[in-house]
């Protein structure tokens, strides 16, 4: 064994020995064997194609719905483009309602902007299934995805209403230390909730939803403090940003938060699973493997079940994991018995 292998050993024993360091190291462990970055890569990507469709849907439904109440349906908006600091306020000036002069064109345009901002959902659904490692045969099938996008088009409408009366509360508590307190409290009860319902959504139901409370309240807790910093931030990123990108730097500024978003949720619901299946401690150098990397393991193996008729069954060789191959034991016992004369 060499000076650095050792060293990471060392290193190792320490971490799995410490309970606190062996779950935030499972909760990064997991992320990397579920290719967390790349689930979050792909909810950003989706998540941006799919956000200008999604605000012009608002706006238009909450103008038909309203009628000439304008202002409100304005400030709807700018609840929803305000969760983007810096940036939320030129896209709420910069999209309008479709035009209602043609009932089937306004009709086949809601229709459009209903498929078109399905992927974020859709994309959503599928890392929730792979964070849970969910056998292909246990996932729901293409209608109940969609389904279950209705259902969180409907809570994020809710959720956007209540953001719009708590933020005409907060410019009001402004000026008062103890509203300004009890606006935050609000804040990040709202976010909590917004998180809760986006995990009972988009996992499927065989995962009960008394696992999803602690991602929940990290994620509301993260994502309230990045609303507190986001406007300086984005604002100090897109100054020097846009001395060289220009006009792409407000693109590239939209997709670094929706990414921060996106790893936000991801990393969340890592932490459901870990302490829902007490995934830590993890070995950081292998052989040999812990009773939560064989479990990790083994359960991503058998997410590639496809059919009903088909039994994945996997099974750890116990002698590789103590550093000896079958080959090499049988040769050491080879070697201590007497020769024959």
């Amino acid at each position: 064994m060499n000076p650095i292998e050792r060293t990471i050993r060392k290193v190792d024993r320490f971490q799995q020995n410490s309970n606190r360091l062996g779950f935030i190291f499972g909760i990064i462990k997991k992320f990397g064997d579920d290719q967390g970055g790349n689930l979050a890569g792909l909810i950003t990507f989706f998540g941006f194609t799919s956000m200008f469709p999604l605000l012009l849907l608002v706006v238009t439904l909450f103008g038909l719905i309203l009628g000439n109440h304008a202002a409100l349906t304005q400030r709807i908006l700018h609840s929803a483009a305000s969760q983007i600091p810096v940036l939320g306020s030129q896209l709420s000036n910069n999209i309008h309602a479709l035009n209602r002069k043609s009932p089937l064109a306004l009709i086949t345009g809601i229709v459009g902007l209903l498929l078109g901002s399905q992927g974020a959902s859709q994309t959503s659904q599928y890392a929730m299934a792979q964070v849970w490692n969910i056998p292909m045969t246990g996932r729901p099938n293409y209608v109940s995805r969609l389904k279950k996008t209705a259902e969180l088009f409907f809570l994020l409408g809710i959720f956007f209403l209540a953001g719009s009366v708590l933020s005409g509360f907060s410019s009001i508590a402004s000026k008062y230390i103890p509203l300004r307190i009890l606006a935050l409290v609000l804040s990040v009860v709202i976010n909590i909730a917004l998180f809760l319902s986006a995990f009972r959504v988009l996992t499927p139901k065989s995962i009960p939803t008394r696992y999803f409370y602690p991602g929940a309240i990290v994620a509301g807790i993260a994502w309230t403090l990045v609303q507190l910093l986001g406007g300086y931030l984005v604002g100090h990123t897109l100054k020097h940003a846009s001395q060289v990108y220009g006009f792409f730097a407000i693109v590239l500024g939209i997709l670094s938060w929706i990414y921060l978003g996106a790893r936000i949720l991801v990393y969340s619901a890592e932490i459901n699973v870990v302490l829902a299946r007490r995934l830590w401690p993890r070995s950081i150098v292998q052989p040999p493997y812990t009773r939560a990397d064989k479990e990790v393991l083994i359960a991503l193996g058998k997410e590639q079940d496809r059919s009903a008729h088909e039994n994945i069954d996997l099974k750890f060789d116990e002698t590789a994991q103590s550093g000896k191959s079958q080959d090499s034991s049988e040769k050491e016992e080879g070697a201590k018995e007497p020769k024959s004369r």
